[in-house]
């Protein structure tokens, strides 16, 4: 597992009255998840607590990220269906698992993860959502996306629909040196466009920092649902390796070593032997010069 940093929280907004969303954090696993539930009071909160466990479970008994939220699809189906005051309750997912530096997404629904490079955030998913549809076709354009009466209109959710099959999208990629994986709720990408975003990861700060930053600014904006944040980072540069147990990581660096001994006697005698030659030449060009 490479070595990343994280941090991440939920707030109930400025509308609501209690917080349908939840967040899980495995990092032994290398797993983040957000969940944002759906289906009235308390019954979208148990399907996105039910949803992040079942995933969180299935993922520890090495079941692959796609089959784990399968499994917490019917899980939720099931409770739905098992309790009256929880039918046609569900939620949304979007689930990122790395393994070393590479990273894979799966989601459904419009939970989104984007990829912060520093510079450019750019949006990883692609929402379940009658509305996208609409975007997809070319029927409106972004700005209408966004002002869109059935915004909140989805075509995929755990749960959702009694559905016996359902669609999980995936992507998949590398986390490079500097770059951030930031999961959302629609509360976020609801109350802040990339733009909004985006100016709020330039600031500098440690995660938990950009993450408490990312809620107010949801907040200052209106609040209207529940917001949900995980960020994770990877380090600016390489973390060198560990040594290997048992061996002593050295703090100093090699160099070539040149010894300060006494000059070599034979080294001596040339220098010397040599400036005396020299005089006795001139000295004896002297003399042969007066002689003349």
């Amino acid at each position: 597992m490479t070595a990343i940093s994280f941090a991440h929280a939920t707030d109930v907004g400025r509308i609501r009255d209690h917080n349908e969303d939840a967040c899980g954090v495995i990092p032994g696993c290398g797993l983040y998840i957000v969940a944002d539930g759906m289906g009235g009071h308390a019954a979208g909160e148990v399907a996105s607590t039910l949803a992040i466990e079942s995933i969180s479970v299935q993922v520890r008994r090495g079941v692959a990220l796609v089959a784990a939220i399968e499994a917490a699809h019917n899980r939720v189906l099931a409770a739905a269906q098992a309790k009256e005051s929880c039918a046609g309750m569900g939620c949304t997912v979007v689930a990122l698992q790395f393994d070393g530096a590479d990273y894979r997404i799966a989601w459904v629904g419009d939970s989104r993860a984007y990829l912060w490079d520093g510079t450019n955030l750019s949006q990883l998913t692609r929402d379940h959502s009658f509305v996208q549809q609409l975007l997809d076709s070319g029927a409106i354009d972004e700005q209408q996306a966004r002002n869109h009466p059935q915004n909140s209109v989805l075509t995929q959710a755990l749960g959702h629909s009694n559905k016996k099959t359902l669609q999980v999208d995936v992507v998949s990629g590398r986390l490079e040196p500097g770059q951030k994986i930031l999961l959302c709720s629609d509360g976020l990408s609801g109350e802040l466009n990339d733009r909004d975003i985006a100016g709020v990861l330039r600031w500098p700060g440690n995660e938990t920092e950009t993450v408490g930053r990312l809620i107010r600014a949801a907040n200052k904006h209106g609040g209207s649902d529940n917001i949900s944040v995980v960020l994770v980072a990877a380090p600016p540069t390489p973390v060198p390796a560990e040594p290997a147990a048992g061996q002593v990581k050295q703090h100093y660096q090699v160099v070539s070593f040149i010894p300060l001994l006494p000059p070599d006697p034979l080294e001596k005698w040339l220098k010397w032997g040599g400036l005396g030659v020299a005089l006795a030449l001139l000295v004896g060009g002297l003399y042969w010069f007066v002689g003349l």
